[in-house]
């Protein structure tokens, strides 16, 4: 094993940027004020969540009013589906949305179908990408909210969310999209793609962990989410995080300000890596749209090999990877996404996510190309499908 970590799954999470680190430290000490409180310290605390806000709605091009912390990325989500399902009720109760999308809605939009909700799920094509065209024809005269998410956290494809946003604005029905992805890797124009609501999580953008936020456009018909307090203008009840926000806050003007030269790099590293691997390696899928990806992901389906073996073979030898989203890397089951996108489960088993970083080089490269192969050789060797392939 190597004496230091190379980190390829930053899809999952990110380490907090030593400048947000510094921002962060004292409202865990001497500015601990409840930001809700009147007297000076609390004044204080206030003036720094206020302040994250605005760093946000820079970062969105938004309105600072329009932006509300939350407890994560997968509340935000939450938050905007059953919010304006609730709200919205009156008007009708169809729910539009994709197969591909993060737990956190197709959980959520499942649990809005036992409460009386209609949800079309549409499909997307061997690339991951959806048809805007699909978004126009599903949409009925009960349809409330479409959501799609910016951009898959598995295969990295990015959708036509500014078409998409389009066809909902004409059709006078909500759009929300999952952005956690695309922060710091897409640059976000909310008025441009015309969301109505955006999610978005800290910890994906060098931020801390346990703080997100939602945008929600002026005039957007939700309901709270959690009930208590006045925070967050009455729409988020609970003691503001006030470190982790003002975290939240370094973090996304950082991704903001050095999103060009970030992609660049992670551009760099992403095409030498497909590139090496395509040429080295028998047997292999890129999976996700070659071109209309985020910038620092790669998905890699190897045939006659199973991703967890692969994962622990890399692990082994310094690599920290992926099989699939974070969330569900305990579960045996294969990737919905992959198998959404057509892939057999024997094929959809056998995956690689590697998502690049600031602290990833060249070398890192070297070194998982000096690896790959022969792990990916040593795991077909015990495979009685490759040596039938192979006879």
């Amino acid at each position: 094993m190597t004496e230091k970590t190379i980190y390829f799954d930053h899809a999952a999470t990110t380490a907090v940027k030593p400048e947000v680190i510094e921002a962060m430290m004292p409202f865990f000490g001497e500015k601990y004020g409840n930001a809700s409180s009147v007297y000076s310290i609390g004044r204080e605390s206030k003036k720094a969540v206020e302040e994250a806000r605005d760093q946000v709605s820079l970062a969105l091009k938004s309105q600072s009013k329009e932006i509300f912390f939350t407890g994560s990325g997968t509340e935000a989500d939450n938050w905007a589906i059953k919010g304006v399902a609730y709200a919205n009720r009156d008007k009708g109760n169809h729910i539009i949305t994709t197969n591909i999308e993060h737990h956190a809605v197709l959980h959520t939009c499942g649990f809005l179908e036992k409460e009386g909700f209609k949800v079309t799920y549409l499909p997307v094509d061997k690339y991951g990408l959806i048809d805007s065209e699909q978004v126009r024809e599903a949409i009925r005269p009960d349809t409330i909210l479409v959501s799609v998410m910016y951009a898959n956290n598995e295969i990295g494809t990015i959708q036509p969310i500014a078409e998409i946003g389009r066809i909902t604005k004409e059709k006078g029905v909500f759009f929300h999209t999952d952005a956690v992805q695309a922060i710091g890797n897409v640059k976000i124009d909310v008025e441009n793609i015309n969301a109505d609501l955006l999610s978005l999580s800290a910890h994906k953008f060098y931020g801390p962990k346990g703080v997100g936020a939602l945008y929600v456009r002026r005039g957007t018909k939700i309901t709270s989410f959690i009930h208590g307090g006045a925070q967050e203008r009455g729409r988020r009840a609970s003691t503001e995080n006030t470190a982790g926000i003002v975290g939240l806050g370094k973090a996304i003007e950082i991704a903001a300000r050095n999103i060009d030269s970030y992609n660049n790099k992670l551009l760099e590293l992403r095409e030498r890596t497909i590139n090496e691997v395509l040429d080295k390696i028998p047997y292999v899928r890129l999976n996700g749209h070659r071109q209309k990806r985020l910038p620092g992901n790669i998905n890699f389906s190897f045939e006659f090999i199973e991703g967890e073996s692969l994962l622990l073979m890399l692990d082994m030898k310094g690599i920290a990877a992926s099989s699939g989203s974070a969330c569900t890397s305990g579960s045996l089951d294969p990737s919905h996404v992959l198998l959404s996108i057509g892939l057999p489960h024997e094929i959809a088993h056998g995956s690689l996510r590697l998502t690049f970083g600031a602290e990833n080089t060249h070398s890192d490269i070297d070194y998982l190309m000096e690896i790959l192969p022969g792990i990916v050789g040593k795991l077909r060797e015990m495979s009685p499908l490759y040596e039938t392939e192979n006879r």
